[in-house]
């Protein structure tokens, strides 16, 4: 049986999906990853976190967005 690394828990950062046994949002991870950090630097930062866990949260956002409806936004003009 495969270990569940995401959980969510509304006595645990309100609820937010976290990586189980952790503090850690997928959010936090997220924007991290987005604001060009090295994954090796968010390891160093996070040392409960595991590049399995930095996978888990990717897969975790990318399932979540499927089953969004996703809005176009309309170019800005210049």
């Amino acid at each position: 049986m495969q270990k569940r690394l995401i959980v969510s828990d509304p006595a645990v950062m309100m609820g937010k999906p976290v990586i189980a046994g952790t503090r850690i949002t997928i959010e936090l991870i997220l924007e991290k990853l987005a604001a060009g950090k090295p994954v090796e630097q968010i390891l160093d930062a996070h040392p409960r976190l595991t590049r399995e866990a930095i996978q888990a949260a990717l897969a975790f956002a990318a399932e979540a967005l499927q089953a969004d409806v996703v809005y176009p936004i309309a170019e800005a003009a210049v």
